[in-house]
């Protein structure tokens, strides 16, 4: 039977229909086989990674920068670590340069008007919306002290925020040395070591969670709690960094491999858990220092970079970089 053009053009419009749906309901693969990127577990030398990154054209990678200022043999510099992870292959490439931030470099020039610059940290302070940098530098007594410096943050198209400062931490500041600030989450609670004691130890000291912050800072002298389940006392612990719930830290207590090993502790229910020692992947019989915890957006592990004078290296003391997974430490 001949069919009439009416009913040839319906019959080829509802053939057309039906394949349009069968393709459009066909299950399309998804390149992404990573949805969350990850930080490699080996140890990594900063200073032997190359200072670019391959030219990955694809639009499926997670990419960025965490800036860091770290001390040299001539001073404070500063620095980056860039990442690339491509998330259709899993694949993850790091590299790191010295950079040179004028704003970075305006804080590092000011701070050093104090003197030697020892364990900076800088940070931003949602309760007043000021960016703080603290750092710890030689009193007239020789000793070490807290002092701060704070700004404005810097927004696009502006002009560089006054830069107020440095001012000593009157708060912290004791006749001992003072050095390795770091707060928590919620900024009410500081961490740091002294050797007000002999040794040096790690103490704790709370704030109120709102208002200014440099006025507590300016605040007169208190004693602060020494953290006695972390501590060791014939040990000097030092250089506590907090992140999330985990803080960890520097100590020449007995049972590392020698030196200044790193050590973490985990806080649950309020409480410090016994101290843990990384082992031999990050430590070994040389100095492990400085050690700092940091996360990026869109990443399933963290990050630790420290120092060492291991042999091997390029510098007095290297930077090392690792993933860490923090839901696996007890």
């Amino acid at each position: 039977m001949k069919l009439s053009t009416a009913k040839y053009t319906v019959l080829l419009m509802i053939t057309c229909g039906i394949l349009f749906l069968y393709h459009s309901c066909k299950k399309k693969e998804d390149p992404v086989k990573y949805k969350f990127g990850l930080f490699p577990e080996n140890l990594v030398n900063l200073y032997e990674l190359n200072n670019k990154l391959t030219n990955n054209t694809s639009e499926y990678v997670i990419e960025g920068s965490i800036p860091i200022v770290f001390p040299s043999s001539g001073g404070l510099e500063q620095g980056a670590i860039y990442y690339r992870f491509d998330q259709t292959t899993g694949d993850i490439e790091l590299a790191f340069e010295k950079t040179n931030d004028v704003f970075t470099q305006m804080l590092i020039d000011k701070a050093g008007t104090q003197g030697a610059i020892y364990a900076p940290y800088r940070f931003f302070c949602k309760s007043d919306g000021y960016e703080y940098f603290i750092f710890s530098a030689e009193n007239t007594n020789g000793n070490l002290d807290f002092f701060y410096m704070k700004n404005r943050p810097i927004f696009v198209g502006t002009s560089y925020p006054e830069i107020l400062g440095p001012y000593p931490v009157n708060l912290l500041n004791s006749t001992a040395n003072d050095a390795y600030l770091s707060f928590n989450n919620n900024f009410d609670t500081a961490y740091f070591s002294s050797d007000r004691n002999g040794y040096f130890d790690i103490y704790i000291q709370s704030f109120l969670p709102e208002g200014s912050l440099s006025d507590q800072l300016d605040k007169p002298f208190v004693v602060s709690e020494k953290l006695d389940n972390v501590n060791n006392n014939n040990a000097n612990d030092k250089c506590p960094f907090f992140h999330k719930n985990v803080m960890v830290f520097a100590s020449d207590r007995l049972g590392g491999l020698g030196e200044f090993d790193i050590y973490y502790s985990v806080l649950k229910n309020g409480k410090w858990s016994t101290p843990t020692y990384f082992g031999p992947g990050i430590n070994t019989e040389f100095d492990e220092y400085n050690p700092i915890l940091g996360s990026v957006a869109n990443f399933k592990n963290s990050y630790l970079i420290f120092s060492s004078n291991r042999p091997g290296g390029k510098e007095e003391f290297d930077l090392y970089f690792t993933g860490i997974d923090l839901s696996k430490l007890e």
